[in-house]
């Protein structure tokens, strides 16, 4: 019956976008991480992005982590700063203590941008969280 399924609340778990400087092109780049504020390792972490609007659609991209340490952090990917005006979405499905976690964080259409620049848990660095 639906009322014996239980869905575990997501907590200590955030994504967000930091700017940061790429030595080997020297540019400034905009890149996704996950971050594991929590006590406990993050197992098999299966990350799907998108991102759409009414006319528009990227396609689907999926990443996996192994294992995400407690109070670590991992790079998702580079974000191609074209895709700012659309509204993108990072799936996350991942285990803790055998119990299978699942959440969608959002950046809405143009808000990666330094003026939305906030402290980041776990990273000492300013980006931008999802919602």
């Amino acid at each position: 019956m639906r009322k014996d399924i239980e869905i575990p609340e997501v907590k200590d778990v955030y994504v967000a976008a930091v700017k940061e400087f790429n030595e080997k092109f020297k540019t400034e780049d905009w890149n996704a991480y996950i971050i594991n504020d929590g006590k406990e390792p993050l197992e098999i972490v299966l990350i799907t992005v998108q991102g759409y609007s009414d006319t528009q659609m990227t396609t689907h991209m999926r990443h996996k982590i192994a294992l995400l340490p407690a109070k670590g952090f991992a790079k998702i990917e580079f974000i191609e700063e074209s895709v700012f005006k659309l509204d993108n979405f990072y799936s996350i499905t991942y285990f803790l203590n055998n119990k299978m976690y699942e959440k969608r964080w959002e950046f809405p259409a143009n808000s990666i941008k330094e003026a939305n620049l906030a402290s980041i848990p776990v990273m000492s660095k300013k980006g931008v969280l999802a919602k």
